[in-house]
């Protein structure tokens, strides 16, 4: 499997470099559509790309780069043209006859994927050869497709994917045993699954009547966190039902899996709008797909194009299982390009369609947080509370979040005992031992036991600027200024912009004598926009230095930690 993820990622190089030089063209649309191209603002890229084309029409370039960008929109009705012009004229690469391939398998001609790869229009070994038994398949010619699917599985590194496409393709002829014998004897070391190989060989055992084997196999592939559509197909096969075969019925579904497997394969290694050329592959070869419609949604999320990620999400349909997910996921889309309103309104949908499921409340809560509606994102995070199970222990990051929540609510019980709840359920999270340490030294609160937190926070997470800022902090409040000045350095070096970190060294610069060092550590501070309270105390220490201010403010004084003669 490693070996054909490198064969993907070379043949990715060698289709993102770059195309012949640029010949006499409009510099101007050229250099405007890279610049939207480098902003993922593909919509924006195509227009410009096809406003050079104008001036010379047969610049690879150019060519190469529109066709990308009208498959990162999902648009392969232009994307098609451009593709067709480049292979026409001799300068197509891997991604130009993925895109002919995909629309070719898209509308069942099978006879040109058969004279294109005879023609020498590759994208890789597996690809090619799983493209060629499917179209056999497609054109009818069973006795073939099933040599082709055995060429394959003899293949180095593809014996695997030959053998799940084979038996896709007998158990779309009805011959599940067979299909059976592919997965269970197959020679290889076992099967490895992807989910809709799972499925489908699940369906397969139902329709021998092997329903207790199907449900192994999908606790042993997927345990106990299961989706709605795998919670369906559980749930049946415990009815005792025969399910039907539905998994890959298609060359064109087989192709489709095919393409989004890919990108789960690549998507580590290749950057993520590579990724989204096979995930749009998948998309226009199965629209039904909604697993793949969620991976494009999240990479155009990635990708911070959020109007094409809402709009891939939304092309889930409400009848599919998957639709909760799309909707969450498109609220978080939405919100993140500062639509919160919206967000807020798909989420009450979502509430009133599916009240019962606890991360939709949850998701709520989070957007209604983050939008500054503390209140009702209280109301949302208990209520997604009340809807877990007692012993499921991912809950603790909504007592996390409600703790946040209570705490900007000035509801302080509420909050901390929320931080410990959330302790009892993840003892060692970082992220919640440095909130709530960082909150008691600000509160002047348990201080040995905030340290002991922040300490722990710290040990999880070095390299986390805020967490060492906290551990800082505490030191300072403890009046050990030498070590707060020690971690506080380093904090400020692992978030050298952050307002706070750098406010907070310039404190126990102060403490411990550096008079100077500390006033310019508060003049950076005020540098990277604080809140304007913040603002305001910083200025005043600038004027006055930091004993006068917390004599004004009646505080306590530092401890002698300096020689003021």
């Amino acid at each position: 499997m490693r070996k054909y993820v490198t064969t993907i990622l070379t043949l990715t190089a060698l289709a993102v470099a770059s195309a012949p030089a640029v010949a006499e063209v409009d510099t101007g649309a050229y250099l405007a559509g890279k610049q939207a191209e480098t902003a993922h603002d593909f919509g924006t890229a195509a227009r410009y790309f096809a406003d050079g084309l104008v001036q010379d029409p047969t610049n690879a370039d150019l060519l190469d780069r529109l066709q990308r960008a009208y498959v990162a929109q999902g648009d392969f009705a232009r994307a098609v043209p451009v593709a067709r012009t480049m292979a026409d004229a001799g300068v197509g690469n891997p991604v130009t006859h993925l895109i002919l391939r995909t629309d070719d398998f898209a509308a069942g001609r099978w006879n040109e994927v058969l004279n294109a790869l005879e023609a020498g229009q590759q994208i890789g070994p597996l690809v090619d050869q799983l493209s060629a038994a499917w179209a056999l398949v497609g054109a009818g010619d069973t006795s073939a497709a099933m040599d082709a699917f055995d060429a394959v599985i003899q293949g180095e590194g593809m014996g695997v994917y030959g053998l799940t496409h084979k038996a896709y393709a007998l158990a779309a002829f009805g011959d599940f045993e067979g299909a059976q014998r592919l997965f269970t004897n197959n020679g290889h070391g076992g099967m490895r699954y992807s989910r809709q190989s799972a499925i489908a060989h699940a369906q397969i055992m139902s329709q021998l009547g092997q329903n207790t084997e199907a449900l192994e196999l999908i606790s042993a592939v997927f345990g106990t966190q299961l989706d709605p559509g795998l919670i369906a197909l559980r749930d049946a096969l415990s009815d005792g039902e025969a399910v039907a075969y539905s998994a890959v019925r298609t060359p064109a579904e087989a192709m489709g899996d095919l393409a989004h497997v890919i990108a789960g394969l690549v998507q580590a290694d290749a950057p993520a709008n590579f990724t989204l050329l096979y995930t749009r592959a998948a998309n226009h070869l199965w629209p039904q797909n909604a697993t793949a419609q969620l991976m494009t949604a999240r990479l155009l999320e990635e990708l911070e194009n959020y109007d094409l990620a809402n709009a891939a999400y939304s092309a889930v349909s409400p009848d599919d299982p998957s639709y909760h997910a799309a909707e969450l996921g498109r609220a978080e889309a939405l919100r993140a390009a500062g639509r919160e309103e919206a967000a807020v309104e798909v989420l009450e949908g979502l509430t009133r369609l599916y009240p019962a499921l606890p991360e939709v409340h949850a998701t709520k809560g989070d957007t209604l947080r983050m939008a500054e509606r503390y209140a009702e994102a209280d109301r949302a995070y208990t209520r997604a509370l009340d809807l877990y199970d007692n012993l499921d222990r991912s809950k603790w990051f909504v007592y996390y979040t409600r703790a946040i929540t209570r705490h900007r609510l000035d509801d302080w019980t509420g909050a901390e005992a929320d931080f410990r709840s959330a302790l009892a359920l993840r003892p060692e999270q970082p992220q919640v031992l440095n909130y709530l340490g960082y909150s008691l030294v600000e509160r002047g609160e348990k201080l040995s036991e905030a340290l002991d937190m922040i300490e722990t926070a710290a040990a999880a997470r070095p390299d986390h600027g805020a967490i060492i800022d906290s551990l800082g902090w505490v030191y300072f409040q403890l009046g050990r200024y030498d070590e707060a000045v020690v971690h506080l350095e380093h904090a400020a070096s692992l978030e050298p912009v952050d307002a706070v970190i750098n406010d907070h060294l310039g404190d126990a610069f102060w403490a411990v004598g550096r008079e100077i060092e500390a006033r310019f550590q508060w003049q950076r501070a005020l540098s990277f926009s604080p809140s304007e309270e913040d603002a305001t105390r910083i200025r005043a220490k600038l004027d006055r230095g930091l004993d006068a201010v917390l004599e004004e403010e009646g505080a306590e004084p530092l401890q002698v930690a300096r020689d003021d003669s």
